[in-house]
């Protein structure tokens, strides 16, 4: 059977339960499948593309307005009573802050040695035997 479930990769509960049912689907031994997750972007495609010649600003902005996943989680939250409309601005303005200060620790630090561009990046014991760069001859061997 070919079963490919689509669900809206803007809304963090359906994308949760899309991947709840294809976990199960996987562990009941029916196989593999395709999750398809239908998101819109904000942004172009590159930095070349503002991604306004095919489509408006107010578009974007509706968008954005009605379907942020983030602001979609805020509403969920708020309507099933889990916070208040203040405690999760709060909960934000020390995220942020936590953020900008992370960022200007970050600044201040002496820039990485190359060689730990390897490092963390698989859990120990399952590294694979090499893993390429940029280019074909810049290879790290474990």
């Amino acid at each position: 059977m070919n079963i490919s479930p689509q669900a809206n990769g803007m809304d963090v509960i359906a994308v949760h339960q899309a991947v709840k049912y294809a976990r199960d689907w996987t562990l009941s031994g029916n196989g593999p499948l395709l999750l398809e997750f239908v998101t819109y972007r904000y942004g172009g495609h590159s930095m070349s593309d503002p991604g306004t010649t095919y489509r408006t600003r107010e578009e974007v902005q509706r968008m954005r307005s009605t379907q942020d996943p983030i602001k979609g989680l805020q509403k969920y939250i708020e309507d099933w009573g889990l916070a208040t409309e203040e405690t999760l601005k709060e909960i934000d303005k020390e995220s942020k802050a936590e953020v900008d200060a992370a960022v200007e620790e970050a600044k201040k630090s002496l820039e990485p040695e190359l060689k730990d561009l390897w490092t963390d990046i698989y859990y120990a014991g399952t590294e694979p035997p090499f893993m390429r760069g940029r280019e074909r001859e810049e290879v790290h061997y474990y």
